[in-house]
């Protein structure tokens, strides 16, 4: 397998004021062979807050080990709360998109299907790509010319509407406290569903204790109104934040803990004082939630190991509708 990371930004034109150093970027999971690969780009949740690392890794080698060339993304984020990323992901999903497929060839996935792949927060952000994919112009010459929309997307266990059965923090996070109407209207993503939304493939389980599996349904019907191929499942048990649902994951053996770099920058950057219109309680939130020595990891949530035997089969699901697009 062939490991690497690659920032899809030069410095001078990414611009977000609490990145604190941080610039978005894939982490690869090749084949070390010539033949072409359909491809995954996984994108972590996290409420906006961060990119968690269980839904990174954990996803790219299995897909990995279904054939695929993989890569997750970390996109911008903000652990502070404290100032509203707005479009800022939708960008860098829209970059990574077209980076890849710029480097088609040295990728070992020309000509085969780019696929995206998103959890919780993260597929919010793959679900603003497939309906926003056109409102995303990209000023870099190398870039412009380069389609970003994808050949489809999965997205599990999704944030999609900004109305009655939203996860609250996502929306905090992304557009503010007070948003507008006009933006709480954009990213309700069953309201923006078009002609040309690519396929989707969209799993949760009915119960999600964070995000309401509503979501899912008013994506799956937005999507049916506009004839957009779909696959939806709904799975009848299992906790928000099921990622792949096979012994690693359960055992809590998940690595992958690069994409929390630009969480650990901001936390830093707050504990000494540098943080960017940061509260003084979100500060104390931090520090809590970050102790210089940490006491260990939190308790896992109850397991039931009967969920691999129905949601733990989403990514042999997934694979066969994508062996269908």
């Amino acid at each position: 397998m062939k490991n690497f990371s690659e920032k899809i930004w030069n410095e001078s034109e990414y611009s977000y004021d609490a990145a604190y150093g941080f610039i978005p970027e894939i982490h690869a999971y090749l084949h070390d062979d010539n033949e072409p690969r359909d491809c995954m780009l996984v994108v972590p949740g996290g409420g906006y807050c961060m990119c968690v690392p269980h839904e990174g890794e954990p996803v790219a080698e299995e897909f990995y080990n279904r054939g695929m060339n993989a890569f997750v993304l970390s996109y911008t984020t903000d652990i502070t709360m404290s100032v509203p990323l707005y479009r800022q992901p939708l960008k860098d999903i829209s970059r990574a998109v077209r980076f890849i497929r710029k480097n088609a060839e040295a990728y070992g996935i020309s000509g085969k299907k780019l696929i995206i792949c998103g959890f919780s927060a993260g597929a919010h952000v793959c679900g603003s790509l497939a309906v926003h994919f056109d409102d995303v112009k990209d000023e870099n010459p190398d870039y412009a010319d380069i389609s970003n929309r994808p050949d489809g997307a999965i997205l599990s266990y999704p944030v999609i509407t900004f109305g009655e059965y939203t996860h609250i923090y996502s929306v905090q996070t992304l557009i503010g406290k007070e948003p507008s109407a006009e933006d709480l209207e954009y990213f309700s993503l069953e309201k923006q569903v078009k002609p040309d939304t690519p396929p989707c493939f969209i799993w949760q389980t009915q119960t999600d204790e964070l995000v309401p599996v509503e979501n899912s349904y008013l994506f799956a019907k937005a999507l049916r109104a506009q004839k957009i191929p779909y696959a939806h499942y709904v799975f009848p048990a299992g906790f928000h934040g099921l990622s792949i649902a096979n012994d690693a994951f359960f055992s809590g053996n998940t690595h992958g803990e690069y994409t929390l770099d630009q969480v650990m920058k901001a936390v830093k950057a707050v504990k000494e004082g540098n943080g960017v219109n940061v509260s003084a309680q979100r500060k104390a939130e931090l520090e809590a939630q970050f102790p210089d020595e940490p006491s260990g990891p939190p308790a896992a949530p109850p397991i039931d190991m009967s969920w691999q035997e129905d949601a733990g089969l989403w990514p042999s699901l997934a694979e066969a509708w994508i062996k269908r697009l």
